[in-house]
């Protein structure tokens, strides 16, 4: 089976192209400045060199067109046809509480996913227009729909409700939702998978950290708490985001600065964190560059950011009594040496012991605690478009078993015919 991975942004599409046969990416690449001057494609095929084509791009049907044209290009391309491409798997944000899975997406999922636009009026749009957008496209090609809230929603509701008026909560739908599911799921599968455990009789703590953070608590598989909230806000300091306050300080700050609902909000979102703490950079490279030089504040961003870390994956041992293993993944956790030392340091109590030795790495899979330590802790790089593509596969997979047909597929795992899907 071959999967299109798409994750639609306002304007740019992120794509890879997979053989599931084997899990093989046979291309990457992006659409970018959709609606703006510059727009272009950059297309990247596995065993080939890369394709960067400058065009007017004014909207994601025109730049998904471009993807499936430079997947079947003669020199560039990695397909004979576009009916190589058996499914479509779509990176959807926000699926509130509706979903607790990756779906088939038919017309009830997009009327829910419309009704949700409130909840991600940042994201959920231009899902949508990709998802119709292909629908135009490729008419008899099924595509799912892969939820980046979906993997928390076995919360219990002891960790998802709000202690606001309950009757207001379920009129708004406010609740912890949570966010970086997909990836989340990706590396505590993949931790259990490395260090020779049961995911469905193990203990794992998995830190997305990048320049969005958030920490998860997952029990034999199941998510119990997760550190971002109704918003992505919520949780962590991050780059720009100021995470978890007291939210008093909101009105204060509102009416001491007089400023309005859109300036607050962006100041919360844009710029706090650790940028609004060092006031040098939202990148943690160059923090940790101006704190070796001596510079206070950026040490002290990354003194506080490492501490409401720590905060978290103590409380969160708490509720999972205990730990078996925790995971470093995302862009800084992949990549920070100091972060993840300093994180670390001083958790042995919980049995958090790490190897210097074994943390100097950057960007590999690899166990970084020490020889005996009965916590076990990993790095995982994230991929977040492989687990896209598994859920795709396993959907269309499980949806094709209930139905009246099946496709018929050679041993390289292609589609011999050209049915239409339907159940």
């Amino acid at each position: 089976m071959k999967v299109l991975v798409l994750n639609c942004g306002s304007s740019s599409i992120k794509y890879k192209m997979f053989n599931m046969s084997n899990e093989v990416v046979l291309a990457s690449g992006l659409v970018e400045r959709i609606g703006m001057d510059g727009s272009k494609l950059i297309h990247k095929p596995t065993d080939k060199d890369k394709y960067q084509f400058e065009v007017d791009i004014p909207n994601h049907e025109v730049g998904i067109n471009l993807i499936l044209n430079a997947l079947i290009d003669e020199t560039h391309g990695v397909l004979n046809s576009m009916d190589e491409i058996d499914a479509i798997g779509h990176r959807t944000v926000h699926g509130g509480d509706k979903f607790s899975d990756s779906v088939l997406i038919d017309e009830s999922v997009k009327q829910k996913l419309e009704d949700l636009i409130d909840l991600a009026p940042l994201h959920n749009p231009p899902g949508l227009m990709g998802i119709n957008a292909c629908e135009r496209l490729l008419p008899n090609v099924p595509q799912v729909g892969v939820f980046d809230t979906a993997f928390h929603q076995t919360m219990p509701a002891a960790s998802y409700t709000y202690a606001l008026p309950y009757e207001l909560c379920q009129k708004h739908k406010i609740r912890r939702y949570g966010f970086h599911g997909t990836s989340h799921k990706y590396v505590a599968y993949r931790a259990a998978e490395l260090t020779g455990k049961d995911i469905k009789n193990c203990k794992i703590i998995t830190c997305h950290l990048g320049n969005g953070a958030s920490i998860s608590a997952i029990n034999n598989g199941k998510v119990m708490d997760t550190s971002m909230g109704f918003t992505p806000l919520e949780g962590l300091v991050m780059g720009t985001r100021c995470g978890l306050i007291d939210p008093a300080i909101i009105p204060f700050v509102m009416e001491k600065e007089n400023l309005t609902t859109r300036k607050i909000n962006e100041l919360i979102n844009k710029k706090s964190g650790v940028l609004g703490i060092s006031g040098i950079s939202s990148d943690f490279r160059d923090l940790e560059e101006a704190a070796q030089n001596g510079n206070e504040r950026a040490q002290l961003a990354l003194d506080v950011f490492t501490h409401v870390v720590k905060k978290t994956i103590g409380s969160y041992v708490a509720i999972l009594n205990g730990v078996d293993v925790l995971v470093f993944t995302a862009g800084l956790g992949e990549n920070s040496i100091y972060i993840r030392e300093k994180i670390c340091e001083g958790m042995n109590y919980l049995g958090i012991t790490i190897s210097k030795q074994k943390n100097n790495v950057r960007g590999e899979e690899r166990i970084i605690s020490k020889e005996g330590a009965s916590t076990k802790v990993v790095i995982v790089p994230t991929n977040e478009e492989l687990m896209i593509a598994r859920d795709t596969k396993r959907i269309i997979e499980q949806q094709l078993s209930d139905s009246d047909f099946s496709w018929d597929y050679d041993s390289q795992g292609n589609r011999n015919n050209e049915k239409v899907f339907s159940l």
